[in-house]
């Protein structure tokens, strides 16, 4: 089949979809953003882009600063609801039952309920049109601590993550490979196999599986017995 073109719109799925904390630890508010992203990495350099007519907008226009919060499947309900209320009109930390917690280097308060949080601090804007795009640096970024392993990495896989895509929130699936392992010349006999969701090679996987047991039990019941064959004795 062919594929369908359509007019020109916003379709760069699935991407992040946060909530961005800002003004202070007095008044604050939280704004969902799902056009949000990474511009360069040294130094690191983020971007949100806002509505003119959003509540924060004027709070992040006037502080330059804001805090970046990563949100999970526990976090989907309120990510929604910050989404589409108004901080004019309602304390959305206090609704949603979420912590405000005293950041590092910026006055706006980060989410303690959220996995990460990255601290902004604003070094340029752009008017696109619809949208605000604020430029700025990374401070410095918070993680839980029950999300770092043994070896002091951040472990993804065990907080959830949840992305947005075409109206609807998304939690991030299995692991389907890492960086650069498609030119790898021998794979780490540790490293765990992936498998492709292919719904066809896994029931392939699956009969081969499910065949193997039997013809070894088949092989080991063969090979274990043994007949003794009838002695003929003879007549004297």
């Amino acid at each position: 089949m062919g594929k369908v073109t359509w007019k020109a719109g916003t379709f760069i799925y699935p991407i992040p979809a946060v909530m961005v904390s800002c003004g202070d630890m007095e008044n604050s508010n939280i704004i969902t953003v799902g056009w949000t992203g990474i511009l360069n990495t040294n130094p690191a350099i983020v971007y949100i882009s806002v509505r003119p007519e959003r509540y924060s907008y004027n709070i992040i226009k006037e502080k330059k600063e804001f805090v970046i919060n990563l949100t999970n499947e526990d976090l989907a309900y309120a990510t929604d609801w910050c989404g589409v209320k108004s901080g004019a009109q309602v304390d959305k930390f206090k609704e949603m039952k979420l912590t405000k917690e005293k950041s590092q280097f910026v006055s706006a308060p980060a989410i303690k309920e959220a996995p990460v949080s990255v601290e902004c601090k604003v070094i340029e804007e752009k008017d696109f049109g619809s949208h605000t795009t604020f430029i700025a640096e990374v401070m410095c970024i918070n993680a839980d601590e029950k999300y770092i392993n043994e070896n002091g990495s951040f472990d993804i896989s065990k907080c959830d993550l949840i992305a947005y895509a075409n109206g609807g929130y998304y939690k991030l699936g299995l692991k389907v490979g890492k960086f650069g392992y498609s030119v790898e010349k021998k794979a780490k006999k540790d490293e765990a196999k992936v498998v492709s969701r292919n719904p066809k090679n896994i029931k392939k996987e699956q009969n081969k599986e499910n065949n193997f047991i039997p013809k070894l039990r088949n092989k080991k019941a063969k090979t274990s017995k043994k007949v003794d064959k009838p002695v003929r004795r003879k007549k004297k």
